[in-house]
Parts: structure tokens; C-alpha cells; sequence
């Protein structure tokens, strides 16, 4: 087991959410199954939390790891996650003429966004404000796009970066025919 306790501290964190993942639990599984709030479970996987004995304790058990296994130093190195296409979640009924992909991990939903955005022609995403201070980058793959923030727009061919506030009304469109984008979110 670590001694340093900075070390546990590092390493906590991470072996948390790399033993919910194992579970396949979302972090509000967790909370029921712990009796911790979701909240701070979260704040624990995301190292913002120190969690006491007896919540690291709880976490443990709802998550059914060692509690000294989980604080071993072990060799990640060596390792690479992947998600396979087949596996990658799909928003359906957003928009219309478009297939979203999230390429980002579902724990990150509400921070970091990543999604692979197809559009046929004509396809629109118009989205409403998200919260405030959040951003979007946009990165047309294929196809030409028009980009609204707001009361600004802009044309982008394939190879083109966008940056724009989404803490408007803002929308994606694809009116010259079949286009791809990957869009990234910032949220504040």
C-alpha cells in the first residue's frame, strides 16, 4: 500500500471513477448505492474533495473494491481505454438531418463536451443558451457550415475553426449539402 499520503490523495481520485467505470455506475448509482451525495462523489472523483474514513468507506463497498487495493500503486502505463465505434452513445431526436456521436466521456458531460456531428443537406442543430460563460469550438471536417451566435454568422469550409459563445441562442446548419464537424463545449 502507498505511505505518502499525498500520494493517496493523487491517486484517489482517479481509482474511484476507474472502479465506477468498471461497475458501469453512473455517479448517481453511486450516490444510491453509498448513501454519499452525488455531488460529492463527484467532487471526490474529481479531486475538488478529500472524502472522510467513513465516506471513502461507503464508496468502497457500493463500488465492491478493496479498500487498501484501491490505494496500491499500480501500472497504468501499459494501458489504453477505448471505446469502439459501435460503442460510442448517439443523440437521436436533436435537430433535424443530424446524427450526434459523444466522443467524450459521460463523466465529463456539463465541462468538456466532445461530439461528431453529421449533418445531411438542409440539417440544422439550433441550440438554446447554455449556461453562461459556456463556449463552442467547431472544426468543419467535410461540407461547407453556417455558424449563428448570437446575431453574428459565419460560412466555414472543410479545414475551418470556429470559436463562438453558446451562452446564446446559436445553431449549426448544413445548407449546401452532406457535412461533418467535430464540436467541442466548454462549459463555465
Amino acid at each position: 500500500m502507498t505511505e505518502n499520503t499525498d500520494d493517496i490523495l493523487t491517486l484517489l481520485p482517479a481509482r474511484l471513477k476507474e472502479a465506477r467505470r468498471a461497475q458501469g455506475l453512473s455517479l448517481e448509482a453511486v450516490a444510491n448505492l453509498s448513501g454519499v451525495s452525488r455531488s460529492m462523489v463527484s467532487q471526490i472523483e474529481r479531486g475538488e474533495s478529500s472524502p472522510t474514513i467513513s465516506t471513502l468507506w461507503n464508496l468502497t463497498r457500493a463500488l465492491q473494491v478493496d479498500f487498501a487495493g484501491l490505494l496500491e500503486a499500480k501500472d497504468t502505463q501499459d494501458r489504453i481505454d477505448v471505446l469502439r465505434s459501435d460503442d460510442v452513445p448517439k443523440i437521436e431526436n436533436m435537430g433535424h438531418g443530424c446524427r450526434i456521436r459523444i466522443l467524450s466521456p459521460p463523466e465529463e458531460a456539463g465541462g468538456h463536451e466532445v461530439y461528431d456531428i453529421r449533418f445531411d443537406k438542409d440539417g440544422a442543430l439550433n441550440s438554446q443558451p447554455h449556461t453562461r460563460g459556456t463556449l463552442e469550438q467547431l472544426t468543419a471536417l467535410e461540407g461547407d457550415i453556417t455558424v449563428i451566435s448570437g446575431n453574428a454568422r459565419n460560412q466555414l469550409k472543410a479545414g475551418d475553426t470556429a470559436r463562438y459563445a453558446a451562452d446564446v441562442d446559436h445553431s449549426i446548419t448544413a445548407p449546401n449539402g452532406p457535412a461533418r464537424v467535430f464540436l467541442i463545449v466548454k462549459n463555465a
